[in-house]
């Protein structure tokens, strides 16, 4: 059934499109595109003529956005749409995204909340319920905090040369306290205590 949307001029339609994409890195959802007028049927004609790119499944980016030299991030926002603004960019990726350490992940780390059941086999996920003040904004998506980022990667027991430089570097900014990151860990359990302490160990006074 026809709705106000489909009625509005293509002008109008484009520009809302836009507007909601360069928020995205141009990513955009099916669900999304429908919000700002556009039929299924209109998504089709324009994934069929090239000016949108089909990422998934309804999952699209702006072709104008394909063809401009890519932002580091771009991914992340890919994947927060894929997971429909559940999932929170963590681990040695939320390490990677806050420029701490030596962190250079191969793959995508995504938290999601126990009950979440989309999987990928491109993305690792972790379940585990984020307290507010453990998540960020970024433009187009979420991630755990720098502080929350080394405790859960610890926890995660990734090699202890990628902790201690984290945690170096988290210091030298004056962004956490030694303090803070001893309660943090404890509360992500052993393993977690275990590696910051070395890491804390290992950057001295």
């Amino acid at each position: 059934m026809p709705t106000d949307r489909d009625q509005w001029p293509r002008s109008v339609r484009r520009d809302r499109l836009w507007e909601l994409a360069a928020a995205q890195r141009g990513y955009f959802t099916a669900a999304q595109a429908v919000q700002v007028g556009y039929s299924h049927q209109a998504q089709r004609f324009h994934a069929q003529r090239g000016n949108w790119r089909r990422v998934d499944r309804g999952l699209y980016r702006l072709r104008e956005f394909s063809v401009l030299p890519g932002e580091e991030h771009d991914s992340h926002v890919r994947w927060w749409l894929w997971s429909k603004g559940q999932a929170v960019v963590s681990h040695v990726s939320a390490l990677a995204v806050h420029d701490l350490g030596v962190a250079n992940p191969a793959e995508i780390h995504l938290t999601v909340a126990p009950g979440f059941r989309r999987r990928d086999e491109r993305v690792v996920l972790h379940r585990a319920e984020l307290r507010p003040e453990e998540v960020e904004g970024r433009e187009g998506f979420r991630v755990t905090t720098p502080l929350r980022a080394i405790v859960e990667s610890a926890a995660d027991a990734v090699d202890q040369d990628m902790i201690d430089s984290a945690v170096a570097e988290l210091l030298d900014r004056g962004e956490a306290t030694r303090g803070q990151l001893a309660q943090a860990a404890q509360r992500l359990g052993s393993r977690a205590e275990l590696s910051v302490e070395r890491a804390l160990r290992a950057k001295g006074t």
